[in-house]
């Protein structure tokens, strides 16, 4: 790491911390020329491939965007999306993958979006898994009755 006082290209780590939930991790070095102290900060980046082949950083904000689009009219509160969002975005951190690609966000959407409301549910899944016919969307409905009264039965 490049001193930004001396422009030194050779420094140490003194301490090292995280911090937000282990997403970054804050270093004191010292630099091994003139010995002042600076502090650097490490993201970890992850990336999310799209069909086309580019990618670009995972956003959480985008994720509740298409979730909002899904949720309008709905009664589903802004910060149940915000929620669910955060939970999409752990559910991928938590692959120690750095790619992932756009599909994989999309199916990590469909079950907590089930969970919050059936019918953005469909929405969604309409669009993401583009449906063509009222066959698939009949067939979305029926797996959505069978779990409803899987989750019912005792």
């Amino acid at each position: 790491m490049r001193c930004p006082y001396c422009r030194h290209p050779d420094s140490r780590v003194v301490d090292s911390r995280e911090g937000e939930d282990g997403k970054l991790i804050r270093r004191r070095r010292v630099c091994q020329q003139c010995e002042k102290r600076f502090t650097t900060v490490e993201e970890s980046v992850l990336a999310v491939v799209k069909r086309s082949g580019a990618t670009e950083p995972f956003s959480r904000e985008k994720v509740a965007q298409g979730v909002m689009k899904a949720c309008q009219g709905r009664p589903v509160d802004a910060d149940d999306v915000q929620k669910l969002s955060q939970q999409v975005e752990d559910e991928i951190r938590s692959r120690g993958v750095a790619e992932v690609p756009s599909n994989q966000v999309g199916l990590a959407i469909l079950e907590p979006l089930r969970r919050l409301d059936e019918v953005a549910f469909l929405r969604f899944a309409s669009v993401y898994r583009s449906f063509d016919s009222l066959e698939d969307f009949e067939a979305a409905i029926q797996q959505l009755r069978e779990q409803h009264a899987a989750n019912h039965s005792g």
